[in-house]
């Protein structure tokens, strides 16, 4: 793991360290990182909505 290294949360964007994170879940085969109940919560509902599209 780089020292920088961070993740956005996908339902609010905010910037975290992974080790600090309130929860990681795994969809899809990727990993992500949520920082609050809130954000957990509504990642749960519709996981969809908030992955990245490219």
């Amino acid at each position: 793991m780089h020292k920088n290294n961070t993740h956005r949360d996908p339902v609010c964007g905010k910037k975290m360290n992974p080790n600090k994170s309130h929860a990681k879940i795994k969809y899809g085969g990727e990993i992500y990182y949520l920082c609050c109940p809130l954000c957990q919560s509504e990642f749960e509902k519709e996981p969809q909505k908030y992955i990245k599209q490219n």
